[in-house]
């Protein structure tokens, strides 16, 4: 009820201050160090398309630093999600990236490679904890996975330790869609889709997502999308195929790193 009551604030915010916007941070350390331990790393990842978020994003993103303080936060813009796969993984890797030409393929991409690779928890920039992370994640836990109201799983709350193979499985499928897209729709090529082919439910831990992680309740479309012409990538998928196709050349953001071999 507070999150709905400070959106619609928000509108009167903005109406009065259009161009006001709150600057994300890089990275925070966890407001409490811990010294527990466990096999997940106490890293919480997020992405966008920019760093100015309007008043409703930068609260959401408040609330999660407050709800689990002991967690240390870490964002990537567009051109860092590049840098960081052009860093960790090889070519072939980064190529299947590069043909990706919505944003929010990307991120879906992204999101596993930085899990597999450095391990954490992945939320979506309009995803908020419901519960402290302590009490969703135990020390022994290796992943754990949202399931919505339909019994599916989604992909805007992951937890994962480096290395899983679960993380590496997904990071494959997402491979193979991007080289043969199954349709032109980000959800079956790099979304929940692939998690649902994937993964077992059986076989793996779930979390059932009212008491786990909810979207947009501080936020919405609106807010989220404010300084994006193109709008949400439902709206997108529609005008732009999601894959490039292999012959056309891909446009690359400005910052890029030295690609190195797999670390």
């Amino acid at each position: 009820m507070v999150a709905n009551l400070t959106k619609v604030f928000s509108y009167l915010f903005h109406w009065f201050f259009p161009k006001k916007r709150f600057t994300m941070p890089r990275a925070r350390p966890a407001l409490i160090p811990s010294r527990k331990q466990g096999r997940i790393p106490r890293i919480i990842w997020q992405t966008n398309y920019t760093d100015r978020a309007t008043l409703p994003v930068y609260l959401n993103y408040l609330f999660n630093r407050l709800i689990s303080p002991t967690w240390e936060y870490r964002f990537h813009l567009t051109e860092d999600r590049r840098v960081f796969i052009s860093q960790h993984y090889d070519a072939d890797v980064l190529a299947c990236y590069d043909r990706l030409q919505i944003g929010a393929a990307q991120a879906d991409f992204w999101r596993v490679l930085v899990l597999n690779k450095m391990g954490g928890v992945y939320l979506d920039i309009d995803a908020h904890m419901l519960r402290p992370l302590e009490f969703v994640l135990s020390p022994q836990d290796d992943e754990a996975y949202v399931k919505t109201r339909r019994g599916d799983l989604s992909n805007y709350f992951i937890a994962s330790r480096p290395g899983n193979p679960n993380m590496a499985r997904i990071a494959e499928g997402i491979a193979r869609n991007i080289r043969h897209p199954p349709s032109n729709n980000v959800f079956d090529i790099t979304g929940p889709g692939v998690f649902n082919t994937l993964l077992d439910q059986s076989k793996i831990k779930t979390c059932l997502y009212k008491f786990t992680c909810a979207q947009g309740t501080f936020t919405n479309e609106y807010f989220q999308y404010l300084d994006k012409k193109e709008g949400k990538w439902t709206k997108q998928q529609h005008v732009t195929s999601v894959v490039r196709p292999e012959a056309e050349p891909a446009v690359q953001p400005q910052a890029q790193a030295e690609l190195r071999p797999d670390a």
